[in-house]
């Protein structure tokens, strides 16, 4: 069973960045689309930002113009990051990755997450 494993979380001050990476443990075909989803302690996950095959971006209106999400130039190797600028505490969060195909061999994948602690 292949597992996208993520890394590069941490406990950072406020105003701080992070960079967070996440790649397959095995190999896959391309992912359509691949992202970043948080979830705080008592809420629900939520997007963060994703990027499709062609590089398209979607962000969440509270992470947009401080995150950046982008993906290996080689598509077959299915890694993706998250460059994170002026964290602020409410970008806490366990943040786990997603890697998505919708066409033939089609899957959905998600990471275990890793810990993303922003002190004021």
């Amino acid at each position: 069973q292949v597992q996208l494993v993520e890394s590069g979380g941490g406990l950072v001050q406020a105003g701080g960045s992070l960079r967070l990476s996440c790649a397959p443990s095995g190999s896959i075909f391309s992912a359509n689309a691949m992202g970043w989803y948080r979830q705080a302690p008592g809420k629900q996950r939520e997007l963060v930002a994703t990027i499709t095959t062609s590089g398209n971006t979607n962000y969440a209106d509270s992470v947009e113009g401080r995150f950046t999400i982008s993906r290996d130039n080689d598509n077959a190797k299915n890694t993706v990051y998250l460059q994170m600028n002026s964290l602020k505490p409410e970008d806490t969060a366990v943040y786990y990755c997603n890697a998505r195909r919708t066409a033939i061999f089609r899957y959905d994948y998600w990471g275990q997450g890793t810990q993303v602690t922003v002190s004021s």
